[in-house]
Parts: structure tokens; sequence; C-alpha cells
């Protein structure tokens, strides 16, 4: 007796080889599936690359921006190879304060503390932008330095025992001068213009800052627009993590009323010429 299939003329396939052919048709699909995705994936590495680099610009132009600290006058509040971030938002919402550490721009105005040589080529120079734009390398206009002064202060260095003066209100310095530094060696007095900032580093023996430049413009002040913004946290090494608060000195009570007290003064100093120039006038016209 014969089967079916054999009544046709055609021959069954064993079980065992239909499993078989299953199985290869599977791992080959599989296979398929792998080799695209890998190729998938080399094709989509550029692009994830360019809006990677897209967006590091972006928050790097508008947000928070890594800064490499390239010397020591910042020492010991930030020490060589240290990498901060900085927030460039932070005075679109209140005004530049004393005691506030600041990285700001340089260009056209004072001397490297530092020189970089210029890349060779396009290529050097697109790996120099990437590593500025991430804090690897220095950016060689960029300085860091602390805020001492603010438009319409008067600063002064030093009183009778030898520390620098804001208004008239002593600084203790101690919380963040480099140790064994005194506040100034080279003596300095100077009103603020508006708009502008007195700055210095920690490190006083060795910073170029605002007292080495009184014979630029300004009187050694530089220009609030010239701030890229405040730097407010170490993220490198990890074992000196941690933020750059203002140091207590800078609230002082007294500081603080002298800081409020000045446009009132200014309003002042402007209203009293008025009032005598009205009073000449109406005299004036009684007779």
């Amino acid at each position: 007796m014969t089967s079916d299939s054999q009544e046709h003329g055609a021959v069954r396939r064993p079980v065992k080889d239909e499993v078989d052919v299953v199985a290869e048709e599977t791992q080959k699909a599989k296979d398929g599936k792998k080799k695209d995705k890998k190729g998938s994936f080399w094709k989509e590495l550029p692009v994830l690359v360019v809006v990677a680099l897209v967006l590091a610009l972006i928050i790097k132009t508008f947000v928070i921006q890594a800064f490499y600290i390239p010397s020591e006058s910042m020492e010991n509040t930030l020490l060589k190879n240290d990498r901060v971030l900085v927030n460039k938002l932070v005075y679109h919402t209140r005004d530049i304060e004393r005691g506030d550490v600041v990285v700001f721009s340089g260009v056209d105005s004072w001397d490297g503390e530092f020189v970089l040589e210029e890349p060779s080529n396009p290529i050097a120079a697109f790996f120099r932008w990437v590593g500025t734009a991430f804090g690897v390398v220095p950016g060689e206009k960029d300085y860091i330095k602390r805020v001492i002064g603010v438009g319409g202060d008067h600063v002064k260095c030093c009183d009778a025992k030898g520390r620098i003066t804001v208004n008239g209100v002593a600084l203790d310095e101690e919380s963040y001068l480099y140790p064994g530094n005194v506040p100034s060696r080279e003596p300095f007095e100077i009103t603020v213009p508006e708009g502008r900032l007195w700055v210095m580093g920690d490190h006083r023996m060795v910073s170029l800052d605002s007292r080495a430049h009184q014979g630029d413009p300004g009187g050694g002040s530089i220009p609030e627009s010239q701030v890229i913004g405040r730097a407010f946290v170490i993220v490198w090494p990890f074992s000196r993590a941690g933020v750059l608060p203002i140091p207590d000195t800078f609230a002082q009570p007294a500081l603080q009323a002298m800081a409020g007290a000045t446009p009132l003064l200014a309003g002042f100093a402007f209203a009293v010429p008025l009032v005598l120039i009205r009073r000449r006038w109406v005299l004036r016209r009684k007779r």
C-alpha cells in the first residue's frame, strides 16, 4: 500500500531536514539583521557627532562652559590644571557682585599671562576649538579673577593694618588669599568707573591683575561687557570638586549699605544743583 504522496509521484522530505532548513534560514536572517545594524550604526555615527558638536556649541555659547585653569594666579582657590564650570546666564538675572570669581575676555586689552602657539593647520585649529569648548585646553585671551570692586566703588590699598578697603570698609581676605601673601605689595587707589570692575587674583604675588594694568584705559579695571560668566564649581579633578561661594567678608553690612547708598548719593548729587538753579530762577523772576 502506498501513501498519497507516493501516488502523486512526490517524495516527502524527512521532518529533520525541514527543521535544519528552517534553522539555517533563521540564522541567515539574524546574521543579515546584525550586518544591517552594524552598517546603520557606522552610517549614523557622523550625524551623531555633528549633532553632539552643535549642541555643545549652543550650550557653550549661551548656558554653561567648561574652562581650564592655566596659571597659578588664583591659588589656592583654583589650582593650575583645574577645570571649572562657568554660568553664562547668571548675569542676565542679577548684577555682578563683589567676591564673584569671573571669567572674562582680555581681547584687545590685557596681554596674556601665558602664550599658546597658533594651530599649524585648520584641523589642529578645529581640535583646539573643541578642546577649549570642553575645558580641555585654555583660551589664550580668557582670564579668571575675583571681583573686588564694582562700578562706583572706591578701592584702596592699604589701610593701617595692610588691608584692602572698599568704600572705606576693610576686607578680611584670609579665607581665600594665598598663604603667606599680603593683600598687595603695591599701593593703589581707584574709583572704579561705572560699568567696569576691579579684579584681582587670590595669589597676589604672581597674579597679573588690575594692579598690573593701571596704565591701561580704565585704570586697570575691566568692562563688565567683557565678562563671560561666573565660575561656580570645580569639576576636575574629582578630589577637588566643589562650589565657589562668595566669601563672607563681602557680605559685611557696612559694605552692603554703601552699595545701596550709591544710587541715592548719586541722586542727591544731581538733585542739589537742580534745586539751586531753580531757586535762583525763581528769585530772578520775583525781582
